[in-house]
């Protein structure tokens, strides 16, 4: 009768012939010295859990779970965006004063989105990314980046090609609103790799920003 053998070296599973029983030979694979079972009816054991070790032993996954390391943010990243807020909006303030009783003009309007938007999809990446994954640092985060902000000034310009009638009241934007969210979520989800509430947050503090600094400038936010 054919006794079933386990290797505890390499995982590996054969059966030898019963004349073999109670003896030792070297593993085919790996070499490794086992001890073949008496029996087939002993080859079969159960054995008592494993104690929970930071390494379990050979050939067994550890018992023991992953510690959670966070990455936390620098204070000078913070100290960065809110530098970088109080600039835009004094920007936006002093734009407003020199153009006024009228209107900056629409390509003014573009690349300052387009300007804004990268330092805001920056920031935004910063404040809302998930601390346990290792952030995307470099020329990687800034690629990642310019593609966002390329979306999302996008959609600014997209919303300009709009009806003046079409957006005038708040009420509007019930169903105007998840036409925009859901692409520059989707921008935020691909690029930054991002959960789906963290995408959309992300986009929407783009959205209220820049509305923000079109208030501060005179214009309207939406």
């Amino acid at each position: 009768m054919a006794i079933p053998v386990l290797c505890a070296g390499c995982g590996s599973r054969f059966t030898v012939s019963d004349k073999f029983a109670g003896k030792t030979g070297p593993c085919p694979k790996c070499k490794k010295p086992i001890v073949i079972p008496a029996s087939a009816v002993q080859a079969v054991t159960i054995h008592e859990p494993e104690p929970v070790t930071a390494a379990g032993p050979a050939g067994h996954a550890s018992t023991i779970p992953f510690r959670r390391v966070e990455t936390p943010i620098p204070g000078v990243a913070w100290a960065g965006i809110g530098g970088g807020v109080v600039v835009a909006m004094l920007a936006a303030w002093l734009t407003g004063f020199v153009f006024r009783p009228g209107t900056p003009p629409e390509w003014l309007l573009l690349t300052a989105a387009l300007l804004l938007a990268v330092p805001c999809v920056l920031g935004g990446y910063v404040a809302v990314r998930e601390r346990e994954l290792e952030p995307h640092r470099g020329r990687a985060l800034w690629l990642r980046a310019v593609v966002c902000a390329a979306v999302y000034a996008g959609l600014w310009a997209v919303k300009g090609m709009l009806p003046a009638e079409a957006t005038a009241e708040m009420w509007q934007w019930i169903y105007l609103g998840p036409l925009f969210v859901l692409p520059g979520a989707l921008a935020a989800l691909a690029t930054l790799d991002l959960d789906w509430g963290a995408a959309v947050a992300h986009f929407s503090f783009y959205v209220l920003f820049t509305s923000l600094l079109r208030w501060l400038a005179g214009l309207p936010p939406l």
